[in-house]
């Protein structure tokens, strides 16, 4: 499934998703729909897409800097003392009390290299806004996928747990009848509902995780915690995809699709566009300007009176700089940030390979230990199908009745517990490798 979901037909789904819940008071979700539903309506996705919209109104405003400036333009100015000049042993005042200037002033960049690079630094920073808006929708698929894989494993446990502690209830009745009958001792009893008893505990604790992995779910869903929801599948869904999946990404293939590596490459291509920007402060500018406008002079305040004369003016300016002492610091500056990047860049790479040869690790572990543990749980159950009946003939003890229920119980948490962390593993290794694919289980009809 790829991430980038049209907000419409997400928005469709959530409504007939939620039409759903009003006819049956609970929403049951998918992980396939989870993640559609985070990615439409997190608010952190859309600040992500308005950032966008950011950078690309910012690209805007620099291209616009290559369309003329028209402007009014207007002056006024009343001379409180006119000019005395002396001619031939006489003076006299010269200039008029009053000057109104009126009109139309343009002006239009013909060579401006700052401006040009600053385009092309601008549309950089529109992609890196873009990939970043990539990496928060990664990041989100990670987060609601492991928050959704945590959430079955909380259930699955809670399940196991409740059979362990119903599977202990009914044996601690049967030795109390027996007990009554005489036919087993005191301590049988004792310990057939110390093992009952010590197993409350750990139904109760696990069922507040199942609360707390719900509320972990909704939150990234941007839903109320009050809504009724529940999640389709188990973990033992997810066995058969272990081992029918195609070959994994390699760690030396991560460069492609890392966010992150892809980030620092942009910021790089920036910084390089950057030091360009800095070498333009070397560079001539030139621009045409035009004016035209209406002057007037007068002596009094009957300025409907004035006579209006028009002129116009058309120019070139050239700037060329000579010396700046700040522009050449500026282009080292600009330099040093390149070789800085560069070797973060190195350094990221090397941690972000180790660390996808970490999750292919964990995957190939937890892809043995999951085969093992469903042996486990197939021996535990025979191991307890015949404890109980050495018990049942009193040839067995309450002990081995015990144990053989505890070893089961901790055989189908482990198989649980393997499952999910080879699932957080591929989550974890996609993550890192920007895979914007996932799995989705078919469910059951």
């Amino acid at each position: 499934m790829k991430f980038l979901l049209k907000p419409v037909l997400a928005l469709a789904l959530l409504a007939m998703m939620v039409t759903s819940a009003n006819a049956q008071d609970t929403l049951r979700i998918s992980l396939k729909e989870a993640v559609q539903i985070a990615l439409s309506e997190n608010p952190t996705i859309k600040v992500a897409d308005q950032e966008i919209q950011l950078k690309k109104e910012a690209n805007r405003e620099v291209i616009y800097g290559l369309l003329p400036e028209v402007s009014l333009v207007g002056s006024f100015n009343h001379t409180i003392e006119k000019q005395t000049m002396a001619m031939m042993g006489q003076t006299f005042k010269v200039g008029s009390m009053n000057s109104i200037n009126g009109g139309v002033s343009a002006s239009l960049p013909v060579f401006v290299p700052a401006l040009y690079q600053s385009m092309k630094l601008t549309k950089k920073d529109v992609e890196l806004a873009m990939e970043k808006a990539r990496s928060s929708r990664l990041d989100m698929v990670n987060q609601v996928t492991k928050a959704f894989y945590q959430l079955l494993l909380a259930q699955d446990s809670y399940k196991v747990l409740q059979k362990s502690y119903k599977q202990s209830e009914d044996n601690f009745n049967i030795v109390e009848a027996k007990y009554q009958q005489g036919s087993v001792s005191e301590y049988d009893k004792i310990s057939a509902e110390v093992q009952m008893r010590s197993l409350k505990p750990s139904v109760v604790s696990a069922g507040n995780g199942v609360n707390l992995a719900m509320l972990q779910l909704k939150v990234l869903l941007g839903m109320e915690s009050d809504m009724p929801v529940a999640v389709v599948g188990n973990l033992k869904d997810y066995e058969m995809a272990m081992f029918t999946r195609q070959a994994q990404p390699q760690p030396e293939n991560i460069v492609g699709g890392n966010t992150t590596l892809r980030q620092l490459d942009m910021n790089y291509d920036m910084l390089k566009r950057n030091l360009k920007l800095k070498y333009t402060n070397f560079m001539p500018t030139l621009a045409l300007s035009f004016q035209f406008m209406y002057t007037t002079l007068g002596n009094d305040w009957k300025i409907s009176n004035y006579q209006w004369n028009p002129y116009s003016t058309l120019g070139l300016s050239l700037s060329i700089p000579l010396f700046k002492g700040g522009n050449f610091s500026q282009v080292k500056q600009a330099k040093l940030q390149l070789k800085q990047l560069d070797q973060t860049r190195i350094n990221t790479e090397r941690q972000l390979k180790m660390q996808a040869q970490s999750y292919l690790d964990n995957m190939a572990a937890s892809s043995e230990q999951v085969v093992s543990n469903k042996e486990a749980i197939f021996q535990a159950e025979k191991g307890r199908t015949i404890a109980e009946k050495r018990y049942e003939v009193g040839r067995g003890t309450i002990l081995e009745l015990n144990s053989s229920e505890v070893a089961l119980t901790q055989a189908q948490l482990t198989y649980n517990q393997s499952i999910y962390d080879y699932l957080v593993a591929k989550a974890n290794l996609d993550l890192v490798m920007g895979v914007e694919d996932m799995i989705v289980i078919e469910e059951e009809k």
